[in-house]
């Protein structure tokens, strides 16, 4: 395996589990399988990051102000929150999108560490090639993600049976899938992920 790659886990709060405020639909099924890859990566000291939506109160994404969301994932409330389920090792690196009431920021690539540090600049500076992508929802902040990264000279393998979408309309998953597909990511499941870690 190379040593220059990173796992990205896009987005899985509590709102977007069942339950929540804008649930996907058995999204909390990507947990089991993301906490695998979690285990993996930090066994093997390779950077974990997590990806969470952090919106003020009042901001143009949300239906209340024109946006097309329900209330979600606002700034320290129980809804923002990681599942509980999700396993995240303590060095996990946070990031946070939405803050700016203007913007909707789908994509991890407008999420900022501690002193508004951006993605794209911290995996530079770990010498980051290639992104393991999983999470919530394969239709908006995945692609977004994943679109992003490839854009930015990133190898990108798409984590397919970690990832589970909104579906406004049925087949939007699937049309995300063959985007990120056609724009350059590889497909890959944890079975064949762990065919390529030494045993």
């Amino acid at each position: 395996m190379e040593q220059n790659q990173a796992l990205l886990i896009v987005d899985v709060q509590n709102d977007f589990c069942p339950g929540g405020t804008l649930p996907v639909k058995q999204g909390d099924r990507v947990i089991p399988v993301l906490n695998q890859y979690t285990e993996i990566f930090f066994k093997n000291k390779w950077p974990i990051f997590a990806s969470r939506d952090w919106h003020p109160l009042k901001t143009k994404h949300f239906e209340e102000l024109g946006g097309p969301w329900p209330v979600h994932c606002v700034q320290n409330t129980e809804g923002a929150k990681f599942y509980p389920k999700l396993n995240l090792p303590k060095n996990t690196i946070i990031i946070s999108k939405g803050m700016d009431p203007y913007k909707d920021s789908y994509s991890a690539f407008q999420a900022v560490y501690e002193h508004n540090t951006e993605l794209k600049k911290i995996l530079v500076n770990l010498r980051i090639t290639t992104l393991f992508v999983g999470g919530l929802a394969t239709d908006y902040c995945v692609k977004s993600t994943v679109l992003d990264a490839l854009k930015y000279g990133f190898k990108v393998n798409l984590l397919i049976d970690a990832i589970k979408g909104v579906n406004l309309n049925p087949e939007d998953s699937t049309k995300a899938i063959e985007a990120m597909v056609k724009s350059g990511a590889q497909k890959m499941t944890l079975a064949q992920f762990l065919k390529t870690i030494p045993q």
